[in-house]
C-alpha cells in the first residue's frame, strides 16, 4: 500500500475526496463460493493454466500405422513435412463431406456415453474371432484420404479417398508392409529410419531408432492380446505408458485407445476392456449421427480437446467399430468450426501367413 500523505487541493470535489478515502480502506469481504461454483472456478483456472495449441493449428496423430515407419518428433507447434510447396498435416476426410455440425458435449453427458460404451463392450466380448499365430501377420485394410494445407496457410484441402493396406508381424519379429494407392510400398521394420523435425520447413534429421519393445504406443498383436481385461488396470497402464506424450492425460488416454481400436485386432475380452476403460475417461460424449470414410452412418463416441473433436463411429445395430472422424470445433486457418478434417473406415481385419497376402473380407 502506498503510505505517502495525500496532498489536498481546494479544487478537489467531494466525490473525489470520497474515492480517495475509499482507497485507504481494506477491500470488502468476498462472499464464500458454493461447492458447485468453486468447482467451476477450479476447472476454469486449470483450463487457463493448460497450454493449448492456437486455433486452427492442425496437430493430430500421423496416418496409421505410424510405428516402425517414419516418425517425426516435433515441438508443441504444428509441424509438418513440406513437399513441393504443400504441407501434409496427417489428416483424412471423405470428399463431399465439407462441414458437419459439431456438438460441444453439453447435449450428451457422461452417463449416456458410459451406457453406450457398455453395450459396445458387451457386443465386443461376444465376438467370434480366430486366433492369430505368432508367425502370422495381422492384415488391416481401410479407406482413408489425407488432408493437406498449403505451406502458406489457408483452409485444408482433401484428396480422394484411397485404399490403405497394412501387414504387421503378430509377434514383431519380422518386417511388415504398408501399401497405399498411388504410393510406393513402405517396409515396416524396427530398423527403419526415424527422423526428427525441428520446426516448420526444417530439414528432417535422422536419428537412431529407440527400441524398447512393444508398448501401448508401439504395440504388436501379442502385446495387445496380453493387456489387462480389468478396465481400471487397463486405463492405469495406458495412462502410465502415455505419460509425457503431450496433450492432457485424458485426451492422451482417449487417443491411445482409439489407436488400438484402429491399428490392432484386440481379442474380444481385451476389446471389451478397452471400451469400458474409455467410459471412465472424463469428457466422453455421444454423437447420435456420424459417418465413416465410406459414408457408413452410425452412432459415435466422441471427445473434444484443443479445438478438435475425435469421433469413434459404430454400427447402430451390431456396435461394430466402423472408423474414426475428426472435426474442428473452433474456427481457424484450417476452416470454420464443423469442418471435417479427418476420417477413416476399417474394411477388413484378418490374420494371414505372408506379407502381401490379401484375405477374404472379415467382419471387424
Amino acid at each position: 500500500m502506498n503510505t505517502t500523505p495525500r496532498r489536498r487541493t481546494h479544487h478537489r470535489s467531494e466525490e473525489t475526496e470520497r474515492l480517495g478515502l475509499t482507497g485507504l480502506l481494506p477491500p470488502p469481504p468476498v462472499p464464500g463460493l458454493g461447492p458447485d461454483r468453486e468447482l467451476l472456478l477450479k476447472e476454469a483456472l486449470l483450463h487457463k493454466a493448460t497450454p493449448v495449441e492456437p486455433p486452427g493449428s492442425l496437430v493430430t496423430r500421423a496416418p496409421r500405422p505410424r510405428r516402425r515407419l517414419v516418425r517425426f518428433a516435433a515441438p508443441a507447434v504444428a509441424c509438418a513435412l513440406a513437399v513441393g510447396g504443400v504441407m501434409a498435416v496427417n489428416l483424412a476426410d471423405t470428399p463431399g463431406h465439407g462441414t458437419t455440425a459439431v456438438k460441444d458435449g453439453s447435449a450428451a453427458g457422461a452417463p449416456e456415453a458410459a451406457q453406450l460404451l457398455d453395450r459396445i463392450a458387451l457386443a465386443a466380448a461376444g465376438t467370434k474371432q480366430p486366433a492369430v499365430r505368432a508367425d502370422q501377420f495381422l492384415y488391416i485394410e481401410s479407406k482413408v484420404a489425407y488432408a493437406a494445407q498449403s505451406a502458406a496457410g489457408g483452409p485444408v484441402t482433401m484428396a480422394l479417398a484411397h485404399t490403405r493396406q497394412v501387414w504387421s508381424s503378430a509377434d514383431g519379429s519380422r518386417p511388415g508392409l504398408l501399401r497405399e494407392a498411388g504410393e510406393p510400398d513402405s517396409r515396416l521394420d524396427d530398423d527403419a529410419p526415424v527422423y526428427h523435425l525441428d520446426g516448420p520447413g526444417a530439414t528432417p534429421r535422422p536419428s537412431t531408432p529407440d527400441k524398447k519393445g512393444p508398448s501401448i504406443s508401439d504395440p504388436t498383436h501379442e502385446y495387445v492380446a496380453s493387456l489387462p481385461t480389468d478396465p481400471d488396470a487397463l486405463l492405469k497402464l495406458i495412462r502410465d505408458e502415455t505419460r509425457g506424450q503431450g496433450q492432457d492425460p485424458d485426451q492422451r488416454a482417449f487417443t491411445a485407445i482409439g489407436d488400438l481400436l484402429a491399428e490392432t485386432w484386440a481379442p474380444p475380452k481385451v476389446g471389451a476392456a478397452l471400451y469400458r476403460a474409455a467410459a471412465k475417461i472424463p469428457g466422453v460424449t455421444v454423437i447420435q449421427k456420424a459417418a465413416d470414410a465410406t459414408g457408413r452412418e452410425g452412432v459415435a463416441v466422441a471427445r473434444t480437446a484443443h479445438g478438435q473433436q475425435t469421433q469413434w463411429v459404430f454400427d447402430r445395430t451390431t456396435y461394430a467399430f466402423l472408423g474414426e472422424r475428426t472435426v474442428l470445433t473452433e474456427a481457424g486457418d484450417a476452416g470454420p468450426a464443423g469442418t471435417v478434417v479427418g476420417t477413416s473406415a476399417i474394411l477388413t481385419k484378418a490374420a494371414v501367413d505372408r506379407v502381401g497376402e490379401t484375405p477374404a473380407p472379415t467382419t471387424t
